[in-house]
């Protein structure tokens, strides 16, 4: 029998990759989502447990029925600008409903727990390579809340005995090569699923918000991993706790910034077709340059970003895009 594992917001883009890859490490993922924006079609490599992190009766029904090993926490809520225009929301539901899973799973026994955070915590510290021993510095309440929630596996786990591992990751792209589970979000945000809407005809062109910015040619500056290598990483940290290693952070990105231009010339040298682009002001909230550094997580899980070039996430992002699209 397969060893269950709870996947909350495995209905997501990133969390159904990530049960995509725990069953073909031989795990089982069983999928916890309330499905208000993850999608029921993206379930498809293990059992489907419907529900919302707010519900503490139903989280112990599930844990009492599966007896994971341990969790991987994707559910959350992550639209910067979302965040600066309602804070509130986003302590409700990414640190509240947090701490509702981290009860439940103590109260189960349940002391594996894999934390999906995000490069948010360290704010806007341009020209400084972020790493794990970079300062947190989160500027909006996307940042914050998660910052909140990694103090409070900080504090289990010196009185509960959790045994967390966080990743800090940056921006995610690409999408499943063999195009059994892609991106889709509903409302979109995200540069390049946007790029290639408008690149197909589905939106009249990409908005790029701030041309201003102190980089080469103006625009903002991410880091971006394919999710493929970013869920290897999730169950290579694991792997890491079932072989008694200690409560850590890890850090995950391909460690090479780009610009929003310099992905928009990729794409149209992927697609062979013209990206059609506006321009707009700066967004609140937005950082200048975000790049990563994970020498730790190449170093003690022996990763390797490995399909994270621009070319190879646009390219499998284009396939899921040219594929279809999810139905709830």
């Amino acid at each position: 029998m397969p060893r269950p594992i709870l996947v909350t917001g495995g209905a997501g883009y990133v969390g159904s990759h990530a049960c995509k890859a725990l069953a073909r490490a031989g795990y089982l993922p069983v999928t916890f989502d309330s499905l208000v924006t993850g999608w029921r079609d993206a379930v498809k490599f293990g059992p489907f447990e419907e529900g919302d992190l707010a519900d503490r009766a139903r989280l112990d029904e599930v844990f009492a029925k599966w007896r994971p090993e341990a969790v991987m926490h994707f559910a959350a809520l992550s639209l910067v600008g979302d965040a600066m225009r309602d804070p509130g929301r986003y302590w409700r539901a990414n640190v509240l409903s947090s701490l509702n899973l981290i009860e439940a799973a103590v109260a189960a026994d349940c002391r594996q727990f894999i934390f999906s955070s995000t490069c948010a915590v360290y704010g806007d510290q341009d020209g400084v390579v972020l790493n794990e021993d970079t300062a947190a510095q989160p500027i909006n309440a996307y940042g914050k809340s998660k910052y909140a929630i990694e103090q409070m596996l900080g504090d289990f786990a010196a009185s509960h005995g959790l045994r967390p591992v966080i990743f800090r990751y940056f921006n995610v792209a690409g999408a499943d090569p063999d195009g059994e589970v892609g991106e889709f979000h509903r409302p979109e945000t995200h540069l390049i699923p946007l790029m290639l809407d408008a690149v197909d005809g589905q939106r009249p062109a990409l908005t790029v918000f701030g041309t201003d910015y102190p980089t080469v040619d103006g625009t903002c500056i991410r880091d971006y991993v394919h999710v493929m290598d970013l869920v290897d990483a999730h169950v290579g940290g694991l792997r890491w706790l079932e072989s008694g290693g200690a409560p850590r952070i890890f850090c995950l990105g391909s460690g090479k910034g780009f610009s929003v231009r310099e992905v928009i010339d990729q794409a149209g040298t992927v697609t062979n077709r013209a990206v059609p682009v506006t321009y707009g002001d700066r967004r609140a909230g937005d950082a200048v340059s975000l790049v990563c550094g994970s020498e730790r997580a190449m170093r003690d899980l022996r990763w390797t970003p490995a399909r994270s070039t621009m070319k190879e996430m646009i390219a499998d992002a284009w396939r899921w895009h040219q594929s279809g699209h999810y139905d709830r």
